[in-house]
């Protein structure tokens, strides 16, 4: 009996005014660009962090760099650098870049930071958060089916093989990332391509503060720092949300690839990596980045090498990765 009435025009402003106020909100919301910003520090060492731009009332950060490199790391610096010495010397290697990072603290160094490497299938990694993206958008993605009907013509064969997906068998995308990931099947991640949004594969590269890939090449060149990036906002859960990163950092502690940075760690070390070989002959690239989960005090490396025979170059990966194991448990 109290109900009263709403004039007709009063329904419309309201109306009005909610969808400019979504319009406004959405485009707000839709436009983000990476943005640093630069904290002084007492010991003459800055510290910056690198936030999402474009939004109206946030600054999501996605990552922290002290612009100097750890004094008590140095020691493990010199000693890879002895070690990378000694394999070009002995040929096995024409080059070689290492970048590490503990992740509970701001401490890292790098060697031969401005070498440009062809990552190959570590590509995969910036692929799988892409699809994360476009599921975010299209809800429901990673569950559409893709039948692998016909079978992919590689234009190259895999250095390391592991399993693949068969043909005449239906897949959902999900499982394409599984394999991709965990088996670097280059047959579903072919499947995969022809599902993926390129420019939302550009757009995680420039986000994170990297140039925007150029898609007309085989290859995107990368630096071991740019590349160990992509871990650090996994591990962060900075860029994805904390489901989606655990979940996709968990898939890369699935991998089975053991000739590089886990051979000859302690059986049973936790270790969330990825591979990639590419090139042939004297221009061969071998690389792997991983987050290995040193008792309660994680680090990050990524190694990526060049040299003339490519199934000697992970033998190196692991003499490297092995010596920073084995130092970092002095820290």
């Amino acid at each position: 009996m109290f109900r009263k009435k709403i004039p007709a025009y009063l329904l419309l402003i309201f109306t009005a005014v909610c969808i400019t106020a979504t319009y406004f909100i959405t485009t707000s919301f839709s436009s983000t660009e990476k943005e640093a910003e630069v904290i002084s520090s007492n010991d003459d060492c800055n510290y910056k962090n690198t936030r999402l731009s474009g939004y109206t009332f946030t600054r999501p950060l996605l990552y922290g760099d002290r612009s100097c490199e750890s004094d008590r790391l140095s020691y493990i610096k010199n000693k890879v650098s002895e070690l990378i010495s000694t394999f070009k010397t002995s040929g096995s290697i024409s080059n070689a870049s290492v970048y590490m990072r503990v992740l509970n603290s701001s401490e890292w160094f790098q060697i031969g930071e401005s070498e440009k490497y062809n990552p190959g299938s570590l590509l995969k990694v910036p692929e799988l958060i892409t699809f994360f993206r476009m599921n975010e958008k299209n809800p429901g993605l990673l569950n559409k089916k893709i039948s692998y009907a016909t079978p992919l013509s590689l234009k190259k064969q895999a250095l390391f093989v592991s399993k693949h997906i068969e043909v005449g068998k239906t897949y959902t995308i999900r499982e394409l990332l599984h394999y991709m990931i965990a088996y670097s099947d280059n047959e579903a991640t072919m499947l995969l391509n022809q599902q993926m949004d390129l420019d939302i594969f550009k757009k995680v590269f420039t986000d994170l503060g990297m140039a925007n890939p150029d898609m007309t090449k085989n290859d995107i060149p990368i630096t071991i720092r740019e590349y160990s990036l992509f871990l650090r906002v996994l591990f962060n859960a900075s860029y994805l949300n904390i489901e989606e990163s655990e979940f996709y950092t968990g898939l890369l502690s699935q991998s089975d690839f053991d000739k590089g940075l886990l051979n000859g760690l302690p059986k049973g070390t936790r270790a969330a990596h990825k591979f990639g070989a590419a090139g042939e002959g004297v221009n061969s690239h071998f690389s792997e980045a991983g987050i290995i989960y040193l008792d309660t005090n994680p680090y990050l490396i990524t190694v990526m090498t060049k040299g003339r025979d490519p199934k000697a170059l992970p033998a190196v990966v692991a003499n490297i990765s092995r010596t920073v194991f084995d130092l970092s448990r002095t820290l």
